[in-house]
């Protein structure tokens, strides 16, 4: 047996890691290593058309299943464009590992062919980012950058030029133990009984609630009942807290609805769990704060702080629930369900009214529709912009779905690419691709990565011919819609021409017949919608201080209104409120 090169042990240590698949496009400075995924057992080279959709495709892998995964590109242009869905992979706490191939290792600094610095390009969107310089250095510095992914939650990048991965491995390499998994973290004592005393003196307590919450839901729900609290969430923790939750008072942010913002308002503790929120203007600022995460940047950056509590959200909440007093008064939380309820009521009405028989179709009725026809367990994949709305508004988690996006990083396209690595963990469940026309078509070459893998990816293209959230931005500027049009194909056509399950829908009538056709078939498919791109509404609270930029224009006007089976929920909350 030949001696090992280094691409060889690059790829044995991140088979060691757990991780599964590499997702890349192949080129020369990259071939040394793909050759040694070809010929190594336990891992796959995933060839996709385009780079980014390999770093969005790695980054909802990781957090699908919470382990380690993995992209690569070639040297110069091929690493560059993983750039993206590394930024949206780190700010999603996303452990991935990225591989930029580089160019001769003799020829760094001196203008080759292809020359970038991706130790230098890729700082911001990682924890870690070296070059290895020198065969030795390889086992140790992976190692590194494997646990700076998994430790940190979020992106490591190797740079490694192509003559050297071609390179004999050192002699007896040592094969070093790795970190894969992440403790929980228990908040010292001093924090526990600060906060235990703030929520014994609060009289009303609210719960808001981020991804941060994930595999505490039991905790959460045990905490607001022992304190009467309200339970609001961020839309990163709607998959996690919505669900089966009595206290349910809806969404804060640009895209809320619901009682959230009052609740958040007009409680004297305020309880940040897990969230990063990033609109302060949604913030009060005249009520007292705690925070809880286990990220400890993520505190006071958002929010003028009373207590900053550094731990994990289920081990702060089992010692809170443990000792803190239970409350009886209710008033405060019944109040706040109620006017949860009666909120989505009011928006219900437009939702309702003939959206049957309305042509173009009303996106809300496709979401709708949507999402009583999923399976229970479905991963739905949501692109940025109007289809983070009906995300927000129509998809009913329950433990068991998940829902990702770019919601930290905010970046088109990103729909398509993650359903691909959401796919390839489970080919038996059942993934969804909430794409719009824009973001689809911005890297529309990777629907072929969907048939060239028999991938039984569904995509629902919401399909209004335009860049929607665009343009409510330059009406809400009071600047003519310009520059945002999109002369669109049949789309379901092309999705035939290349080999898929293609359907068009211009009807109402016609939408639920071809989402269960579609759904029953067995490879990918694309229903393409033509949705009305008319529909406006003026969303749950607006401040003059909220009006600027980005906030100015997506919270002013929001989708037309409707909220989907949280209605029902928040009716059958009300029901439980004591009565007189």
């Amino acid at each position: 047996m030949g001696k090992q090169t280094v691409a060889e042990q690059f790829i044995d240590i991140l088979v060691r890691a757990g991780v599964r698949r590499v997702y890349g496009v192949v080129g020369d400075s990259l071939n040394p290593v793909v050759d040694a995924i070809r010929r190594t057992g336990g891992i796959d080279w995933i060839q996709v058309r385009h780079e980014e959709t390999a770093a969005f495709a790695a980054g909802a892998e990781a957090q699908v299943t919470g382990r380690l995964a993995a992209c690569a590109g070639s040297c110069g242009p091929g690493n560059l464009h993983l750039i993206n869905g590394l930024y949206d992979a780190h700010r999603s706490m996303a452990p991935v590992l990225a591989l930029a191939s580089h160019i001769p290792s003799g020829e760094i600094g001196l203008g080759y062919f292809q020359e970038t610095h991706p130790d230098q390009l890729f700082r911001e969107c990682s924890h870690y980012c070296e070059l290895i310089s020198n065969p030795a250095q390889m086992p140790r510095l992976l190692q590194t950058a494997v646990q700076h992914a998994v430790g940190r939650s979020g992106v490591s990048v190797v740079a490694l030029p192509g003559d050297i991965a071609a390179q004999p491995a050192p002699e007896k390499a040592v094969e070093h133990a790795l970190v894969t998994d992440r403790p929980t973290v228990r908040p010292g004592e001093a924090e526990i009984e600060k906060l235990v005393r703030m929520v014994d003196e609060a009289r009303r307590v609210t719960l808001f609630c981020g991804s941060g919450t994930a595999g505490a839901h039991a905790e959460v729900m045990e905490f607001a009942g022992r304190v009467k609290a309200p339970v609001g969430h961020a839309l990163r923790g709607k998959e996690w807290i919505q669900y089966d939750n009595p206290y349910d008072v809806g969404m804060s942010g640009l895209l809320g609805y619901g009682a959230a913002y009052e609740a958040t308002h007009e409680c004297d503790l305020l309880m940040l769990l897990g969230t990063d929120f990033p609109y302060n203007a949604f913030l009060p600022d005249d009520v007292k704060i705690v925070q809880v995460d286990i990220r400890p940047e993520h505190l006071g950056r958002r929010s003028q702080l009373d207590l900053a509590v550094w731990g994990d959200v289920r081990e702060t909440l089992r010692a809170l629930n443990a000792r803190v007093r239970p409350k009886s008064d209710r008033r405060f939380l019944d109040r706040m369900l109620k006017k949860h309820a009666d909120s989505l009521e009011s928006v219900v009405r437009a939702y309702t009214r003939k959206v049957e028989k309305h042509t173009p179709v009303h996106p809300e009725f496709v979401a709708s529709v949507l999402d009583e026809l999923a399976d229970e367990d479905a991963v739905f994949t949501v692109d940025t912009g109007m289809c983070n709305v009906w995300a927000a508004r129509y998809l009913s988690p329950n433990g068991k779905r998940r829902i990702i996006g770019s919601f930290s990083h905010g970046s088109m396209a990103n729909a398509l690419p993650q359903a691909i690595g959401a796919q390839f963990t489970d080919r038996g469940r059942q993934v969804v691709s909430m794409s719009g026309d824009g973001g689809f078509s911005m890297l529309m070459g990777d629907f072929l990565t969907l048939v060239q893998y028999d991938l039984p990816v569904k995509v629902v293209l919401f399909n209004n011919s335009s860049l929607g959230m665009v343009e409510l931005e330059m009406l809400v500027s009071g600047l003519p819609s310009y520059g945002t049009t999109n002369r669109n194909p049949d789309f379901a056509a092309v999705a035939r021409a290349a080999g898929a399950y293609g359907v068009r829908v211009e009807k109402p009538k016609q939408l639920r017949g071809a989402l269960k056709d579609a759904f029953q078939h067995r490879g990918p498919a694309l229903v393409d919608v033509v949705t009305d791109p008319n529909a406006l509404s003026i969303p749950p609270k607006i401040r003059a201080e909220m009006v600027t930029g980005f906030a100015l224009s997506a919270s002013k006007i929001v989708l037309d209104g409707g909220v989907g089976r949280m209605l029902q929920m928040a009716r059958s909350n009300l029901r439980n409120v004591p009565r007189p």
